[in-house]
């Protein structure tokens, strides 16, 4: 069944691994059918995609998943979970994650100049891995001077010095639904059918 609702946030997806028939890891997919796992571009959406007949597809590829795209992708199957992954699909996801942080740069940068406080006692910088009170003080006074500009901006001014594989970090740990809050992520809606299956903790 074609996930509408996937299809509609996320316009692009990179492609994790493509997997071919009799490799699914799970009983319940389609036997005899080549499957596609990809992350979205815009919310980190994973999903299960169908490539249209006889196209060869390659990780890191970026496809068009907008319903007249007229690419590789015959349509989205499902959203999945970080536990359907395939171990190359695992394994290629920092990398891809990280691609997706680099290209929308301006928007990550953004986040450090506007994040704000969660409760009063904790501020939503210190989500990112490695930011403890003392870092995120450091970041706030900075960003009085003058907004972030770059990656390179943050790294200089403070002692976050590799803003990118923190925020890769973060998200891959989203992506686990290895936390309480989110903050680049589309948060997981599992339905009926996955009610089995519980979040990790």
């Amino acid at each position: 069944m074609e996930d509408t609702q996937n299809r509609a946030f996320e316009s692009h997806a990179y492609v994790l691994a493509v997997i071919p028939p009799k490799m699914f890891l799970r009983d319940n997919r389609p036997r005899g059918e080549t499957v596609v796992q990809a992350v979205g571009e815009s919310f980190f959406t994973l999903l299960e995609l169908a490539p249209r007949r006889n196209v060869k597809l390659h990780p890191q590829e970026r496809v068009p998943l907008h319903k007249n795209a007229r690419g590789k992708i015959d349509h989205v199957r499902r959203r999945i979970f970080y536990e359907d992954l395939a171990p190359e699909s695992a394994e290629e996801l920092p990398l891809i994650v990280e691609i997706i942080v680099t290209k929308f740069e301006h928007k990550f940068v953004q986040f450090f100049n506007e994040a704000k406080p969660i409760t009063t006692r904790m501020h939503s910088l210190q989500l990112l891995p490695g930011v403890g009170q003392t870092l995120m003080w450091a970041i706030l006074e900075e960003r009085k001077k003058e907004p972030f500009k770059s990656f390179e901006d943050i790294a200089d001014r403070t002692k976050l010095q590799h803003p990118k594989k923190v925020l890769t970090a973060r998200i891959i740990e989203e992506l686990k639904e290895d936390v309480k809050r989110w903050l680049f992520v589309k948060p997981p809606r599992r339905d009926d059918n996955n009610r089995d299956r519980p979040p990790r903790r």
